[in-house]
């Protein structure tokens, strides 16, 4: 219904802890989602979580068409509305171990900026849709990235604080000098 403004690294808000949603099928829940959605399509976004807007809640909104233009050479996340979420990192299939795995992320309240970001490779998470009906998924690669790096938002971790190597942090014109994707990263 309308977009809104994405807060950027700095405003304190973006450093609380996200409440839990105790109200489903509620109008103002659905406005919400909707301006999520609303918001992250307009930035190009591949996720948003509530706590970038300013609002306290744990929830989440992710999902790439083809191809996103931030993230062109990732596969498509279905379109996803992720109502309090719990992660759960599983061991990969060859040999049982749990497998973090580094690649680039940019953050759309991080904006210009991306770096090398260790997640772990496999992951199953729960939580509900807007109606309160429950979502349980296990996914691995981009679409476990993006489900990590959302759920991060609600406890008050920016992917920066994940960033282990430095040398690998920067400008996304200077790393990625032919992107086709906004500064507003």
């Amino acid at each position: 219904m309308a977009v809104r403004e994405i807060l950027k690294m700095g405003d304190p808000r973006l450093l609380r802890l996200a409440q839990l949603v105790t109200d489903f099928d509620t109008d103002e829940l659905h406005l919400l989602v909707s301006d999520l959605l609303d918001t992250m399509h307009a930035a190009n976004g591949a996720g948003l979580a509530a706590p970038q807007i300013g609002v306290d809640l744990q929830l989440v909104v992710f999902g790439t068409g083809e191809p996103n233009p931030r993230y062109p050479e990732a596969p498509p996340v279905p379109r996803t509305v992720l109502v309090n979420p719990v992660i759960t990192p599983l061991p990969n299939l060859v040999d049982g171990n749990l497998l973090e795995v580094s690649d680039w992320e940019g953050c759309l309240s991080v904006p210009g900026l991306r770096a090398i970001v260790p997640r772990f490779e496999r992951i199953r998470y729960t939580g509900f849709d807007p109606f309160g009906d429950p979502i349980d998924r296990t996914v691995d690669g981009f679409h476990a990235r993006v489900v990590q790096h959302e759920c991060d938002h609600l406890i008050g971790m920016l992917y920066p604080m994940r960033v282990r190597d430095f040398s690998r942090f920067g400008f996304t014109s200077v790393l990625f000098p032919g992107l086709d994707a906004p500064e507003d990263d």
